[in-house]
């Protein structure tokens, strides 16, 4: 499918001068600085003046020194995607791309994402929430969820601490293992069927992926290292399915006050109900990511891509 297109050599002058942050102190800094490495090369080859931070010190001395027009925020997880940069750079009057602090905030949380996703009507999975000094009830959590379920941190990406429990035995070390990584865990239903993500830039939802892993489910290995991970973008759902679809994740996204960019992972049950799942508000640019393949079959390059999410950087933030 081919896209409405800017003019990139236009759009490549009018940024200014970029700041691409990557790394950070989160758990996620690996990936942080793929992605952040990638939208660099591409921005440079695109013609922007761009330059690459690695945020491990004082984030704000070092672009006080070089002073910005604008930057790309690459970094994931906390610090990076839960609106601390973010506040940071409003302070600071630096446009920055993606989402604002309320949207960064309220994404990261997958709790308090599902809050207003319920509350609101639409679809995800029945859940629990373990706050850090609530006990474990094994036989009340798997009464009120069932098997399989999911158990993860609150404010992790990548599926950091994620486990998938099929059986009463593995609950507790999931639990263990999410509480390493966060106070507050969720223990969510375990949907049963296909995987789908719909990425979206700059308002327009792109062609939404299938994603198929032999592992048991589409953990940090899948998303990374995986070869064995398949992409099938079109992702193979009826024309009226994947537009209904795209829309629940458009109302989704908006629920949340996200904004710019992002991409909302949903499971699609049996019968063909989607379930969200959650908001990512600075998706992963790497070689294995999901929004660049979108981006392409939609009929953007990957230069084209960076250069409209730089570009919904534009208006006044809120």
């Amino acid at each position: 499918m081919s896209a409405p297109v800017v003019n990139d050599d236009g759009l490549a002058a009018a940024v200014g001068r970029v700041a691409v942050l990557m790394g950070g102190r989160s758990a996620e800094r690996a990936v942080s600085l793929r992605s952040g490495q990638a939208v660099l090369a591409a921005l440079q080859r695109a013609g922007v003046d761009a330059w690459g931070i690695d945020w491990q010190d004082d984030l704000m001395a070092d672009l006080a020194v070089r002073r910005p027009d604008r930057v790309f925020i690459a970094l994931h997880g906390r610090g990076g995607e839960d609106g601390q940069v973010q506040g940071a750079l409003e302070i600071a009057g630096m446009p920055y791309t993606g989402s604002g602090v309320l949207g960064c905030a309220l994404s990261m949380d997958k709790i308090r994402s599902k809050w207003i996703w319920r509350s609101l009507g639409l679809p995800t999975p029945d859940f629990i929430v373990l706050d850090e000094a609530d006990p474990v009830d094994d036989a009340r959590i798997i009464g009120e969820i069932g098997l399989p379920l999911v158990v993860k941190p609150s404010r992790e990406g990548s599926s950091i601490g994620v486990s998938k429990v099929e059986q009463a035995a593995e609950l507790g070390p999931a639990i263990e293992l999410a509480r390493r990584h966060d106070a507050q865990i969720l223990i969510e239903r375990w949907i049963t069927g296909g995987e789908y993500t719909l990425s979206i830039v700059d308002g327009i939802a792109l062609p939404m992926i299938k994603l198929e892993t032999p592992r048991q489910f589409y953990d940090y290995e899948a998303k990374y290292s995986s070869d064995s991970t398949r992409y099938l973008c079109p992702c193979g759902l009826p024309a009226a399915a994947e537009q209904s679809a795209a829309a629940l994740g458009l109302r989704a996204f908006a629920a949340l006050g996200a904004r710019g960019w992002g991409r909302v992972d949903f499971m699609f049950d049996a019968s063909g109900q989607p379930w969200l799942i959650e908001l990512n508000s600075v998706p992963g640019m790497t070689d294995h990511s999901l929004v660049p393949m979108a981006a392409a079959q939609h009929g953007w390059s990957f230069e084209h891509l960076v250069l409209r999410i730089l570009q919904s950087s534009f208006g006044a933030r809120t």
